[in-house]
């Protein structure tokens, strides 16, 4: 079970704004908005992307990781170093 079926509701909701967000940001290219009012929509695109992966590696910490580690062993490590990963990819995107 993934850590985050409890918020799965939650998480298709925001995931919903946000591909609206999106389609706006479509029709504003298509209507040829000015460039910074669509670079501020993409700012806010991009914000609310980084916050839903925020909430979605919290979840994954707190179920996923946590659950390996009270195990113990390889797959503890596996998943701190997946999550490690992850945090990493999040930083530099």
């Amino acid at each position: 079970m993934a850590g985050y079926s409890g918020t799965k509701q939650d998480h298709g909701m925001r995931l919903r704004r946000i591909e609206g967000q999106i389609r706006g940001l479509q029709r504003m290219v298509e209507d040829d908005k000015y460039c910074i009012d669509i670079l501020t929509q993409v700012s806010a695109a991009s914000s609310a992307l980084r916050s839903f992966a925020l909430s979605l590696l919290e979840e994954h910490l707190a179920h996923c990781v946590a659950e390996a580690t009270l195990k113990g062993g390889p797959e503890a490590d596996a998943k701190v170093k997946e999550a490690t990963d992850a945090i990493a990819r999040l930083v530099r995107s």
